[in-house]
């Protein structure tokens, strides 16, 4: 297994385990007790972690994994949900996107259509940017790493200015209560992005049903539509039906 493919399985164990055992990451990814500590302290450096006695601890109550390390995690069911969502556009002529690893395979589809697309990501900006037929719209803002976007005051006052017929937004959580992030700003920069669309479509994956993350984007009545992949737990989804939100699992 190569280094990256490690590193991306050590903090994908971390986001929903919480704490990892070097003795447990020998067995799992096949690697001496001297390699994986060697990647737990470039994770360490990179404050991705917090090493203990014979493992580590994940920073923050609910982990959150860098963009540049959540390409691998669910990406089946990442993709099963961008081709459930794009068939939902209709006659949406201007579409806005969001951050995260969902939203960016949804804007892989958008590619060949004639749309006018708004973001705050720079990963998607970038995968759009050479589309012919995409007029793109990017914010301002300052480029937060961990999720590609730009966020703030610059990035709120470009969307003041703006119309979306339809809305996919990535979230980090999604209960009955509503929709969050790990973000403060940029929890604001997407609530700005939700009050300025027709219609919002939560596009997530099961891993993120029924958890709440630090900062509140909306609530659930502000949700037209969530999909997620067939894993969630009924339960779960069943208490975001209740508050009014049509739920797809795919």
């Amino acid at each position: 297994m190569k280094r990256a493919e490690r590193l991306e399985s050590i903090l994908g164990l971390l986001s929903t385990e919480g704490s990892v055992a070097v003795s447990d990451l020998t067995g799992r990814l096949r690697a001496s007790a001297a390699t994986v500590r060697r990647d737990l302290e470039l994770l360490e450096e990179q404050k991705l972690l917090s090493r203990t006695h014979g493992g580590a601890v994940g920073n923050g109550t609910l982990y959150e994994l860098p963009v540049r390390y959540r390409g691998g995690q669910h990406a089946s069911e990442k993709r099963r949900i961008a081709e459930t969502a794009v068939a939902r556009i209709g006659d949406a002529r201007t579409v806005g996107l969001t951050g995260g690893t969902t939203t960016t395979e949804v804007a892989r589809r958008l590619r060949n259509r004639e749309l006018t697309v708004v973001t705050n990501a720079v990963n998607i900006a970038s995968e759009l940017v050479v589309s012919p037929t995409i007029r793109l719209v990017v914010t301002g803002g300052v480029a937060r790493p961990q999720s590609y976007e730009l966020i703030g005051p610059l990035a709120d006052a470009t969307l003041g200015g703006l119309n979306l017929d339809l809305l996919f937004i990535g979230v980090d959580g999604a209960t009955p209560e509503g929709m969050t992030t790990h973000d403060e700003l940029e929890a604001q920069t997407d609530r700005r992005m939700v009050e300025r669309a027709k219609r919002v479509i939560v596009v997530c994956d099961s891993s993120k049903i029924g958890r709440a993350a630090l900062s509140v984007i909306c609530r659930a009545e502000q949700v037209d539509a969530l999909i997620t992949d067939s894993e969630a737990r009924p339960d779960d989804v069943a208490a975001l039906t209740e508050a009014g939100i049509a739920v797809d699992t795919v």
